[in-house]
């Protein structure tokens, strides 16, 4: 009997809100096996996830992945570190920029692939300011108007 697997597709949606966006990165991530299962049911949060190196590896730290339902007491922690999957020569590139100031690496999207294997949207991100975030919010405003009159016309 085959059971029928919704699409998980989780985003963080504040991220286009504080920063801008520049590149975008997918990477694998190691997790263990309630984790992923738990990622399965929805339980992820990347709110307030951020990316960091530690030696030359790459890890997500306060991305929340709730416990397991199922889970014994060999369930996960759910603010553990997770180690990123990317190639050298991203990684490379991504510690040259996160080196120059203000810019930063944050997840932008968590989901699963065609294979099953869960997967990390990252974009590498500079910090807006509070006059862009007004700006960004007005310039929303305009298209969600327009949108409106273009349906009603």
């Amino acid at each position: 009997m085959a059971t029928i697997q919704k699409e998980i597709n989780l985003k963080n949606k504040k991220a286009e809100f504080e920063y801008f966006l520049t590149q975008r990165y997918e990477a694998g991530i190691v997790l263990v096996g309630t984790e992923i299962k738990a990622i399965r049911e929805g339980k992820a949060n990347l709110v307030d996830a951020y990316c960091r190196f530690k030696k030359e590896e790459l890890y997500v730290f306060n991305m929340h992945i709730g416990k397991f339902s199922k889970g014994t007491h060999y369930n996960h922690d759910p603010f553990q570190l997770r180690k990123l999957l990317l190639t050298k020569r991203e990684l490379k590139k991504l510690m040259a920029k996160v080196r120059e100031k203000g810019n930063t690496i944050i997840p932008t999207r968590l989901f699963i692939s065609d294979r099953g294997l869960a997967k990390l949207e990252i974009a590498l991100a500079h910090g807006k300011r509070q006059y862009d975030k007004r700006k960004s919010i007005k310039e929303k405003d305009v298209r969600r108007e327009m949108d409106r009159n273009y349906k009603t016309d």
